[in-house]
């Protein structure tokens, strides 16, 4: 492979978004990162002990041949990610726990139970996204106007 390791890219880094969870301690907490696993193409990642919510969805400018359209203006996020981050290079995440599935949340459940032992029920309810809904600010039209918010 030569020095650059951007050369041989195929836009891994650009095939997902995640975000930090809130480590989960309680069965309720459990069932609410089920529920975000219930969704496609979301996953559930432990690294350096800290809990994360991906979801694979490759960014727009993202090029067939793996390269960024848009490289002069990309933001920030990607100027600052570096080679030595780079998932092509790496070939490994060093994630303590990677839960793909419902299943697989269930079976690290079944080795590390919750706090307190609780059983976790699955009743439909919908769980609570703390960390996934931060609070907006309130959108305005060009008078300064409020407007409603989205459904």
């Amino acid at each position: 492979m030569s020095g650059n390791v951007c050369e041989h890219c195929t836009g891994l880094c650009c095939a997902y978004i995640a975000l930090p969870l809130e480590t989960p301690e309680t069965a309720e907490d459990f069932d609410d990162v089920r529920w975000y696993l219930l969704h496609k193409n979301v996953f559930v990642f432990v690294e350096d002990d800290d809990w994360y919510i991906g979801f694979r969805t490759p960014c727009g400018h993202l090029a067939g041949d793996g390269r960024c359209g848009i490289y002069r203006t990309r933001p920030r996020i990607c100027r600052q990610y570096g080679a030595d981050q780079c998932d092509y290079h790496s070939g490994d995440y060093n994630w303590q726990q990677h839960f793909a599935s419902p299943e697989h949340l269930d079976e690290y459940l079944r080795q590390y139970p919750p706090a307190g032992g609780r059983r976790l029920r699955h009743r439909g309810r919908k769980p609570r996204a703390r960390a996934l809904r931060p609070t907006p600010p309130p959108q305005v039209d060009r008078h300064g106007m409020r407007l409603p918010p989205l459904p």
